[in-house]
């Protein structure tokens, strides 16, 4: 809405390890405008925004040169970082806006999003005219991001908040504060799930694979947790953050950014050899990522984990500019909630089905990613190996669901020959 042909806009600054990236300028009409700042893209060292903004990616400066213009939505770079599903229902909620008012989430959570982006509103007298000559006759406003009194009550079904650990004890982190875990609380639809991704975690990092520290914690030891509804169970899973480390950011993006996707695009915009070719070319250390990449698309298939999509794969930036492939998150053996389910998320060599899937296709993956298969192939028999000779023992004493534990033994039985455990 405009009086006098003059539209009034909310802008938020970017800025991503103290360096300005740009200004996020918000219309009533839910238009919204991102301008790269110019010492931005003219800064060579400039720490990494995205992939797409590298000084060594074919054509950043392309990418950056015009404004990156959306309606309702955010540009995908800043979609992403936002709550999907019950819990962004859950926020919206508590602040009492509509679910789809992106930059209005953006704003509230813009203090401690995932990796080292920072979204901060402006005062409308430091906003600069560059962020505002760009459709028609503009003028800032400020914007009050309001504060959430949790005073509500959803039921959903799993939760996932950003958590303060001090003295054992885990409290939910408020706006300005960085938490330094994940917790996922128990799911009012799904049983156990909390043990189940506890379990796979474990077994994916005896077979190679790198992930965070990882825990199951105390429902009573949570703090400040809002009203949602929790089934009878008393433990949930906690992750630690890998893009805090000791108090500071690190910058990190999943696969949906760095393809440009949507969330709602996660699991039918992209397959297996895209991401695979990315790490090999793009990556500091593009064939150790690669091999473990093809690590972890085993263990899926081994552990029956059909959600792999591209959200569930990140690059971080440890060195606020080097890309390489984050630690392992979201490793659940989804197939003992779903009936009848065969499919890993994205195409692996134009095959989707995990009873099918043998050795072939991923050479076949390699190939199209062009990556050397003979780097890959080791990596592959050692997972086989390490699964068949340790998971069995190792299951035994892991805390799943006993009914979860003998259909993941059920799935070992019904793989390929090439990849069979047990």
């Amino acid at each position: 809405m405009s009086q006098g042909n003059v539209d009034k806009v909310n802008v938020l600054k970017l800025t991503l390890h103290d360096t300005l990236v740009g200004y996020l300028t918000g219309y009533i009409d839910g238009r919204n405008i991102l301008t790269i700042a110019d010492s931005f893209k003219s800064n060579r060292s400039r720490p990494t925004f995205s992939l797409i903004t590298h000084p060594m990616f074919p054509n950043s400066n392309k990418v950056m040169a015009k404004p990156w213009m959306r309606n309702q939505r955010l540009h995908p770079l800043l979609s992403n970082l936002l709550p999907e599903g019950s819990l962004r229902e859950l926020i919206a909620q508590g602040l009492k806006v509509h679910a789809e008012n992106e930059f209005y989430l953006l704003s509230y959570l813009g203090e401690d999003l995932p990796g080292a982006l920072v979204a901060t509103p402006m005062k409308p007298e430091d906003v600069p005219e560059s962020a505002l000559s760009l459709q028609g006759k503009v003028e800032p406003v400020w914007f009050d991001k309001g504060v959430q009194d949790n005073k509500f009550s959803l039921a959903g079904v799993q939760m996932k908040f950003s958590m303060k650990e001090k003295d054992g004890r885990y409290n939910l982190s408020q706006p300005g504060a960085m938490g330094d875990w994940i917790i996922k609380t128990p799911s009012t639809h799904h049983k156990d799930v909390p043990l189940n991704e506890y379990t796979a975690m474990s077994l994916a990092a005896l077979a190679g694979i790198e992930i965070p520290d990882i825990k199951l914690v105390e429902l009573h030891k949570l703090d400040n947790l809002p009203q949602i509804n929790l089934p009878n169970e008393t433990n949930a899973f906690a992750i630690k953050r890998f893009d805090r480390r000791e108090n500071m950011r690190v910058h990190m993006e999943d696969f949906a950014q760095v393809l440009v996707k949507y969330p709602h695009e996660k699991y039918n915009s992209a397959n297996y050899e895209q991401i695979g070719k990315v790490l090999y070319q793009f990556s500091g250390d593009g064939l150790a990522d690669a091999q473990q990449f093809a690590r972890r698309l085993l263990v899926n298939i081994l552990l029956a984990n059909g959600d792999a999509h591209l959200k569930n794969w990140s690059l971080i930036y440890a060195d606020q500019a080097t890309p390489r492939l984050s630690p392992a998150y979201d490793i659940v053996t989804t197939a003992v909630y779903i009936d009848n389910e065969t499919d890993f998320a994205l195409n692996l060599k134009k095959n989707k089905n995990w009873y099918q899937v043998n050795m072939t296709h991923f050479e076949g993956w390699a190939n199209k990613a062009d990556i050397p298969w003979r780097a890959i192939k080791p990596h592959l028999d050692d997972v086989v190996k390490k699964a068949r000779d340790i998971w069995p023992d190792a299951l035994k004493n892991l805390p799943m669901n006993h009914n979860h534990k003998i259909k993941l033994i059920e799935h070992w039985s019904k793989l390929h020959a090439d990849f069979r455990v047990g």
